[in-house]
Parts: C-alpha cells; sequence; structure tokens
C-alpha cells in the first residue's frame, strides 16, 4: 500500500532509501559496492558525507536523511545539490524534526521536496505542513487516505508559519486594502 502523501494525495514512492552498512562495508575485493545509475537515493548524512560525490555523478537524484541530532546547518552548502532531503521521527513526541523543517525553509532557503518520515501520524500532518514539510512518509498501519483529511480540519491558522508566512490579521489587512 502507498504510505506517501504528497501535493495533497497520496502519491507513488519513486525515491530509495540506502542502508549505510550495505554501502559503507567493502567487499572481498577491498573495494565499496557502487551505487546503481538511475534510481532516485536517499542517503543517511553519515553516507553521504563520506560518498558524496559518487552519489550526486549518477543519473538519479539524489536526497539526504537526517535524523533528529543531526541539524541542517550540516547540509547547508549542499541544498542546491538535494532534490530531497528527509527528516526522521524516530518517535511521535520528538518534535526536533519541526525546527530542522523551519530552518531549511527559512534560513537556508531549501525549495526542494522535504518529507517527514518514521513515526508519522494523522495528527501531526497539518503541523509538519506549517513547519515547512510538503511530504510525508506515513507508518505502514496507518490509512494515506484517511490522513489526508487531517488537512483540512482547520480552517484558518492565526499564526505565521513556513507555509503561510503572514499572520492572519496581516492577510485580513492585505485583503481589506483592496
Amino acid at each position: 500500500m502507498e504510505r506517501l502523501i504528497k501535493g495533497g494525495r497520496v502519491a507513488t514512492d519513486y525515491w530509495q532509501s540506502l542502508d549505510p552498512d550495505h554501502w559503507l562495508r567493502t567487499g572481498e575485493d577491498g573495494l565499496l559496492p557502487d551505487f546503481p545509475d538511475d534510481p532516485d537515493l536517499i542517503a543517511p548524512l553519515a553516507l553521504w558525507r563520506l560518498r558524496k560525490e559518487e552519489l550526486l555523478a549518477r543519473r538519479g537524484r539524489s536526497g539526504v536523511l537526517l535524523e533528529p541530532h543531526e541539524g541542517p546547518e550540516q547540509i547547508a552548502g549542499d541544498l542546491e545539490r538535494l532534490a530531497l532531503v528527509a527528516v526522521n521521527f524516530p518517535k511521535f513526541g520528538d518534535g526536533r524534526g519541526y525546527s530542522t523543517a523551519r530552518l531549511l525553509r527559512e534560513r537556508y532557503g531549501y525549495s526542494g521536496e522535504l518529507r517527514a518520515v518514521g513515526d508519522v501520524l494523522r495528527d501531526q500532518l497539518l503541523f509538519l505542513s506549517r513547519a515547512g514539510f510538503d511530504a510525508f512518509e506515513l507508518r505502514a498501519d496507518r490509512d494515506p487516505q484517511n490522513a489526508l483529511a487531517a488537512f483540512a480540519e482547520l480552517s484558518e491558522q492565526y499564526q505565521a508559519s513556513a507555509s503561510e508566512p503572514l499572520p492572519l490579521f496581516r492577510r485580513r489587512l492585505a485583503a481589506a486594502s483592496f
């Protein structure tokens, strides 16, 4: 079953996540394995740091997975070359990924796909989107069709956010001035 929500609908996920244990282990010949050339690949930060140039030399697109303790400043210089940044939420209650998303969008100007992965639940989706995420990989035991309703649960938000930079009173003033 598809578990990715992107663009306000359930979508097919064409990205493949890389296991660092496999891609950092040398073979009997003493060499690291070659990456496949065509698929779009998401590399954990440690793998990205060690084999960045090889990942970028392929035809497929490259993305990076950040864990909660890994800040966006660690990939700031590479953002223009990354088609996707995934941020892991290992536990429902771990909110560090929200800050990572805001920093990526607002401080570093990242405009590529920003994906929430891990323990991502329906109740978080609206708030994750307001922090700057535009793609959401739900837990395997969650129904993505049901989760889509989360985006329409609140008709108006008062605060500014990464997805709506003006607070409600400024939006109302702008609408009244016409």
